[in-house]
């Protein structure tokens, strides 16, 4: 996932909140640049042209999603939860949020145009990348022995299915999100683990059946 400096990641904040403020047209170069007090060649410099604008925003909106940075110390069961917690949290607050919510909607408008590319872009910038981390963090679950599958994508789309459910959905045709996102996470994460987890209360030695 591209990183991008605290000034780009400003200009970007700028260019979510014209889309979900004033719709598509409201996305100009010229009108990003007077928003965000910038030139227009600086945006061009950064981003590329209009749909290198997008991908941006979309990879900026994505990685608000955390997941797993890899450090020096061990993996525990501890600290597993908490960043799978972490992460469903996360992703219920991003997807629950207006900018979210008028990107996927703008996409679905524009799924019957020819030419458009909104949602290849929402596809290949937003949801593969935080799948690609999460599955990561999966895996490196299941190395440091705290997790047992066999196939670390069918597990990841059981954590996301526990996770979102239909919720999604529901809130694109107009349905309030949760009341409490952490209260969700941590619910789903007991099942995930609960389906895929390895027990440690005799050193590991008893298994989750899943995966077998």
């Amino acid at each position: 996932m591209p990183e991008f400096s605290p000034r780009q990641n400003a200009v970007l904040e700028q260019a979510l909140k014209l889309l979900v403020d004033g719709g598509e047209k409201a996305l100009t170069t010229s009108g990003l640049a007077r928003a965000a007090n910038c030139s227009k060649e600086s945006l061009y410099k950064w981003f590329g042209d209009r749909d290198g604008l997008l991908a941006a925003m979309i990879a900026h909106q994505a990685s608000k999603v955390r997941t797993f940075e890899r450090s020096a110390g061990r993996l525990t069961a501890e600290l597993l939860r908490e960043h799978l917690e972490t992460f469903g949290r996360d992703l219920l607050e991003v997807l629950s949020g207006e900018v979210s919510l008028a990107l996927n909607r703008l996409a679905i408008g524009q799924a019957s145009r020819e030419g458009s590319k909104l949602g290849r872009l929402l596809i290949e910038h937003g949801r593969r990348q935080i799948d690609r981390r999460a599955i990561g963090l999966m895996e490196a679950g299941r190395r440091a022995g705290l997790l047992r599958f066999t196939d670390a994508d069918s597990a990841y789309h059981t954590l996301y299915g526990l996770i979102v459910s239909d919720l999604h959905v529901r809130m694109l045709l107009g349905e309030p999100g949760l009341k409490d996102n952490q209260r969700q996470a941590a619910r789903a994460v007991d099942a995930f683990l609960h389906l895929h987890g390895v027990s440690q209360d005799t050193g590991g030695a008893q298994r989750a059946s899943a995966g077998r």
